[in-house]
């Protein structure tokens, strides 16, 4: 058998030694062999640096957007192609499409918040702009742009889909290729994955590498543009991170690893309601899905001291509800384990913690299977323990990778939020309750050592993810042996693959450099920019329009019409009465609809819809015989791929007679890209 192939500097490679065995887990059957023997590591992060770095950040973020939906869109049509090869692994159907659809997920998600929330711009300017003189000449801002370097990911072997996945879609958000070194025990489905992705040439050349097998000398390569994500245990993760080249040129290093993941079960959850229910069916669930080889399992269960009994009865009878064998097999709840040595490391787990309590549930030297052999196959029994002490050190310590669970008592709210805290560090947790003071309590309290914190309850229930799903729109990761580190976390996760940079500059520089305008840049006064489709339309092209005089007939009928009667606009001396008017004073969206009335062009053109209002701030109150003016400019411009239409936001200034600014807001309009 041929061992797998990687791709590198643009090709297939094949290694020329017969590289080391991997076998399917649940049958034991040789299925692939790996070996990155002959890989030039360092040619290949050049690759990525010199090729698909600059063809990525060529691209738009909305392009690159747009690029991840196809891709997304194209994998999906081959999930049942992978969902096959991914039972070889031990993981059911249910496990699969965990992997699977969660990762393809992942792109989908990304694709949208880059087109919907960042610019159709390689840059992205971050903040508000900063002034830095009294004139308004030095101003400054932070931008975001791509690092000239390659996302190099060292996964795991429990999610070889979505672990590539979730990492690789906010680097190429960003504009930054990754290279992919999966886990040997499962590289056979990463590289299945690969293959259809290369297939498909919807990716720009170079934006996604691929080795498997050994790093070898990879880490010693790697320079201060580069990223270097991993997945796997703390001690691994301790050694990586103080690798030379990473410590030397001040790598970023992202780790996510162990987990004594906790769940907690409130005082007032007693058998019968509905929260206690909810708590052991996740329990079970979380014990159970992909054989418990999830960084987000729970590993301690919290019990009240006086629910012990019934939290383990009712775990138990659920538990003997689960069937375990081959995965393919119709009926089968969880399947085996990744390898036959990851089932001995969680029995020695195993041993430490069960001579500190006592097994509720399960043998795991011995469990029933349907449709394989229990030997051969990496099987073993789901396993509840309860460790009745909840002082002792070794629940809190030692990580049972498998489908493992502790039950632990406790006495207090204080003493759980203690206890939580001698897991020194966790991916997620969750807190299952009605009481809400109770929860507010528990989750300030955990939050430190947490990256995620789900509260569970009758209202939620039905529509949760549940304690073990990461999404890519939150943070997955964890402080202390958690690995510190964060991934996804929305466009946060994209900032990680960027580099922050504060450009101090006049406002026509700055305008120029982040491609929006910048108050103090010049504005461009002419056509009016209602007339403008988007392909004319400039940043800066700006219309002044006023004044209009406000006047006491105004105010009364706009307080008339809308029913706002508030007393600042209707009670001349209750009015006068308030500190901040000092008498009657028109209403703030009355200045609005003035500004609206002024600077619009009514007849039809270019201009679409108006689809709403940003950063409102009402700043000067305006008082009966004001006059007011409105100064409206382009600043920023954004086309939407694949419509005929893009977006742009308008800077829009309304100023009194003495020249103060009464209010400032952005207006959002859609505009067509070319005229009709």
């Amino acid at each position: 058998m041929s061992p797998l192939r990687s791709y590198v500097s643009g090709t297939w490679h094949t290694p020329s030694d017969a590289g080391t065995p991997v076998h399917d887990a649940a049958t034991g059957e040789e299925i692939a062999r790996v070996s990155t023997t002959g890989i030039d590591m360092a040619a290949a992060l050049d690759y990525g640096r010199r090729v698909g770095g600059p063809a990525l950040r060529e691209l738009t973020f909305h392009q690159r957007g747009a690029l991840l939906k196809a891709l997304a869109s194209h994998l999906r049509e081959h999930r049942d192609e992978l969902y096959a090869l991914s039972a070889k692994t031990g993981a059911t159907l249910g496990d699969s499409k965990f992997d699977i659809d969660g990762g393809i997920g992942v792109l989908f998600t990304y694709s949208s918040k880059g087109r919907r929330e960042l610019p159709n711009d390689t840059v992205w300017p971050e903040g508000a702009v900063e002034p830095l003189s009294k004139g308004g000449t030095f101003v400054g801002q932070h931008i975001l742009s791509p690092m000239h370097g390659v996302a190099v990911q060292i996964n795991a072997f429990n999610f070889p889909v979505w672990g590539p996945l979730e990492k690789f879609a906010p680097a190429f958000l960003a504009g930054m290729p990754s290279l992919i070194k999966p886990a040997s025990q499962t590289a056979y489905l990463t590289h299945r994955l690969v293959e259809i992705i290369v297939e498909s040439g919807i990716l720009p050349e170079g934006s996604l590498q691929l080795v498997c097998g050994s790093a070898g000398d990879l880490l010693d390569h790697v320079t201060a543009q580069d990223v270097v994500s991993f997945t796997g245990s703390a001690s691994t993760a301790s050694q990586l991170r103080a690798h030379p080249s990473i410590v030397r040129n001040a790598v970023r290093f992202n780790a996510e690893a162990d987990s004594l993941n906790l769940s907690i079960l409130g005082r007032e959850s007693t058998k019968g309601t509905a929260e206690f229910d909810l708590f052991v069916k996740q329990l079970v669930t979380e014990m159970i899905v992909k054989a418990g080889q999830k960084c987000t399992a729970i590993r301690r269960a919290f019990v009240p001291a006086e629910l012990m009994d019934d939290v383990a009865s009712a775990a138990s009878e659920r538990l003997a509800k689960v069937t375990v064998g081959n995965p393919a097999s119709e009926g089968v709840r969880m399947g085996a384990l990744a390898s036959l040595e990851q089932r001995e490391e969680v029995r020695r787990s195993l041993k430490a913690l069960m001579d500190v309590g006592t097994v509720v549930y399960g043998d795991p030297e011995q469990v029933d299977v349907v449709d394989a052999d229990a030997q051969r196959g990496a099987f073993i029994s789901p396993v509840l323990l309860r460790v009745d002490d909840a002082e002792r050190a070794e629940p809190h310590q030692v990580e049972a990778f498998g489908p493992v669970a502790t039950l632990i008592p406790y006495t207090s709210t204080e003493q759980v939020i203690e206890l939580a805290a001698r897991g020194e560090g966790s991916l997620v947790g969750s807190v299952v309750t009605g009481d809400k003071a109770f929860a507010r309590e528990v989750v300030l309290g955990v939050a430190p050592w947490h990256g995620r914190l789900l509260v569970l309850d009758a209202d939620d229930a039905k529509e949760s993810t549940g304690h073990g799903s990461p999404l890519p729109a939150l943070v997955h990761g964890g402080p202390g042996r958690a690995g510190g580190g964060e991934e996804m976390g929305g466009l946060n996760g994209v900032k990680h693959h960027m580099q922050r940079t504060a450009v101090q500059a006049s406002p026509t520089v700055l305008t120029e450099v982040t491609g929006q305008w910048v108050p103090g840049a010049p504005r461009s006064e002419g056509t009016h920019p209602f007339r403008k489709s988007l392909a004319e339309l400039l940043v800066g092209d700006t219309v002044v329009a006023g004044p209009r005089r406000v006047t006491e007939e105004d105010i009364a009928h706009f307080a008339d019409f809308t029913g706002d009667t508030f007393y600042a606009h209707t009670d001349e001396e209750a009015a006068a009465a308030n500190p901040l008017f000092g008498g009657i004073v028109a209403h703030g969206y009355l200045v609005v609809s003035f500004a609206a009335g002024l600077f619009v062009a009514p007849e039809p053109g270019p201009v679409l819809a108006n689809y709403g209002l940003e950063n409102l701030r009402f700043l000067t109150p305006v008082k009966p015989g004001d006059e007011l003016t409105v100064t409206l400019t382009a600043k920023q411009i954004t086309p939407r791929e694949n419509a005929d239409y893009g977006e742009v936001r308008w800077d829009t200034d309304v100023t009194n007679a003495d020249g103060e600014s009464v209010a400032k807001y952005d207006v959002l309009t859609l505009v067509s890209k070319e005229q009709k």
